[in-house]
């Protein structure tokens, strides 16, 4: 385990598994910067990290980062106040019963679950590359081969469902994953990681009979957060050596899967880049 103490910013760091890695990051003594929206998890998180004696080493981040701009000045905020960003983890996603559009126009799981973690890797990544061992660690669900991308309704403006929205959302960050990690200066170690069902989240969105099954589902069937937060320590203690890494419930992948396929990586980067640069214009 890494003994130096490490800056480590966290996306939807105020629940789940990303409020368990936050607070088991800041007993093992690192400086942790938790980004979200609510300011009421925000102070419970605070306070945690007072009761366990990390209060000066817990920063909280309020910014909806379904927001590009909201995104764009947490980073303006980190790098003000950073020189250096040890890892980068990504866990902020949230669930919609109905097909919603940001102020910037654009649909709000795809903008929360996939292009804000496109934001925070690519425009965090000087900082990360003055990081002695920097890694990123995107938790979403590489290994998994349903939903697709649809390439010509990236807004799911024809036939939304949750599920859809999901799928694609996680599709797009293992494609997200796989460009990332052929970035041709300051490469920075990549970890697309799936941990499994888990009981993690907040099932608010979600209609009574879903989350009555998820929850009944989730005693018989799902990992503590605890459990799947712990292979996270080693990528971070010990970030590995190749550019990009896939795990799928301890199982690491190979990385000629078709979801991490190179040619489709590079056609949503550029569709991303497109989609920001118009909903920047729309502002």
């Amino acid at each position: 385990m890494s003994t130096t103490p490490r800056v480590i910013v966290i996306s939807g760091g105020t629940d789940g598994m990303g409020r368990a890695l936050a607070l088991a990051r800041l007993e093992r003594g690192d400086r942790v910067l938790v980004i979200g929206s609510n300011p009421a998890k925000g102070a419970r998180i605070s306070a945690e990290a007072h009761r366990i004696g990390a209060g000066d080493r817990l920063e909280f981040i309020r910014a909806d980062l379904s927001g590009i701009a909201h995104t764009r000045t947490a980073i303006r905020d980190i790098a003000g106040r950073y020189e250096v960003i040890d890892a980068l983890c990504l866990f902020a996603n949230r669930q919609s019963r109905r097909r919603t559009l940001t102020a910037e126009g654009l649909e709000r799981t795809f903008a929360l679950y996939y292009l804000s973690r496109y934001l925070l890797g690519h425009e965090l990544a000087p900082l990360l590359a003055r990081s002695a061992h920097p890694v990123i660690v995107n938790v979403a669900g590489v290994g998994v081969t349903a939903g697709k991308i649809y390439w010509d309704d990236l807004q799911l403006a024809q036939g939304y469902s949750t599920v859809r929205a999901q799928l694609q959302a996680g599709r797009a960050n293992d494609l997200l994953g796989a460009s990332y990690a052929t970035r041709p200066r300051d490469p920075i170690p990549y970890v697309l990681y799936h941990p499994g069902f888990t009981k993690s989240g907040d099932l608010g969105p979600l209609p009574a009979p879903a989350r009555a099954f998820i929850r009944t589902a989730a005693v018989l069937f799902a990992r503590t957060v605890e459990q799947s937060v712990e292979p996270i320590h080693g990528f971070l203690d010990h970030p590995p050596a190749a550019g990009l890494t896939a795990i799928d419930r301890g199982k690491t992948l190979p990385l000629d899967l078709a979801t991490l396929d190179p040619e489709a990586a590079e056609r949503l980067v550029v569709l991303t880049r497109q989609l920001l640069s118009n909903a920047v214009t729309a502002e």
